[in-house]
């Protein structure tokens, strides 16, 4: 255990003395490079500091991923837009049309009687710290559908990101189940292939290669740099947003795995296939600055905890280098 506390360290102690010297971010992008190895499949990350000092550290950041659930923090963007454009308001309530029942956490699971409304705050509650897949859908279809969203990443000068389907559609596109109510669908497809669920952990290579529905790192980071510079949204606004990501019950072994205790993140994560992702802004201790920071594997078959743990190792190398080397 001593010997690898004192090789981190060492490494730790170069990667900070290089970077304070001025050379490159390739160390870090190295380190990265070796800890996703952990994780399987392709790996990318895209991380800097939000203030926009500081270098930039990028692997695979160009190359487009699945997005999953982080999608649902572009909802959240295009909705609360309309918030500040008067056109909604967060007590608002919002009926819960059983036909968009999605498999999910809370609503589909637990809500099973017609006859559901929740405010437009709530269900933002529900979508991004629970990733509740029926929240999100009726969310969705309030912004103006996939398409208005990704008008409203566009708007934010972020290019490289797209929303393209509910989570009901991708859910049926990915598990190739026919047309109907997703719910009654999905468990008829288990009830006929019981391993049809364990497929929803593995790699899909239709899906993975698609081009709907996918962000590169770059973008991902570019969005979240936005909304918590409060670029994107009013003031009143972009802290709710950020208040409920801080909030993400879905990513305690993701991002946060392997940071100090108390250390303050706000993300999202998203899992389908072979894919497993967080996304989110790491507040650095003691008013040393934010991090944006993205990252996503796809076309991952191994198991389940060890793609958790790349992310949480690569978040922890990213940390450390712009705590000790890069702070302001």
């Amino acid at each position: 255990m001593r010997t690898k506390l004192l090789a981190g360290l060492t490494m730790m102690v170069l990667l900070a003395t290089r970077a304070l010297a001025g050379a490159p971010t390739a160390p870090i992008e190295a380190e990265i490079q070796r800890l996703a190895v952990i994780g399987g499949g392709t790996v990318g990350v895209a991380a800097w500091r939000i203030d926009g000092q500081g270098p930039r550290v990028l692997v695979n950041a160009g190359e487009r991923f699945p997005m999953a659930s982080t999608f649902k923090i572009a909802v959240a963007g295009a909705l609360l837009a309309q918030v500040d454009a008067g056109r909604l308001d967060l007590q608002q309530m919002i009926a819960v049309d059983p036909a968009l029942y999605v498999p999910s956490e809370v609503i589909a699971d637990r809500f099973i009687h017609p006859g559901v409304s929740l405010s437009l705050h709530n269900l933002l509650e529900l979508m991004l710290t629970q990733s509740d897949n029926t929240a999100t859908d009726v969310l969705t279809k309030l912004a103006g559908g996939p398409q208005a969203v990704t008008a409203w990443v566009h708007r934010q000068q972020v290019e490289d990101l797209r929303v393209d389907r509910d989570t009901a559609a991708l859910l049926r596109d990915f598990f190739v189940l026919p047309a109907g109510p997703i719910e009654k669908a999905f468990a008829q497809a288990v009830q006929q292939n019981p391993a049809l669920e364990k497929q929803g952990g593995l790699p899909n290579p239709a899906f993975d290669d698609d081009v709907r529905d996918t962000s590169t790192p770059d973008a991902m980071t570019q969005l979240l740099t936005r909304i918590f510079r409060g670029e994107a949204l009013s003031a009143g606004s972009t802290r709710t947003l950020v208040a409920i990501m801080e909030r993400c019950r879905t990513g305690d072994a993701r991002l946060r795995g392997r940071l100090p205790p108390g250390i303050v993140v706000a993300d999202k994560t998203g899992t389908i296939g072979g894919s497993i992702n967080d996304v989110g802004v790491i507040t650095l201790p003691d008013g040393r600055g934010q991090i944006a920071i993205t990252v996503f594997i796809k076309k991952s078959a191994l198991p389940f905890a060890q793609r958790e743990r790349a992310i949480a190792e690569i978040a922890r190398v990213v940390y450390d280098y712009f705590l000790f080397a890069h702070a302001g």
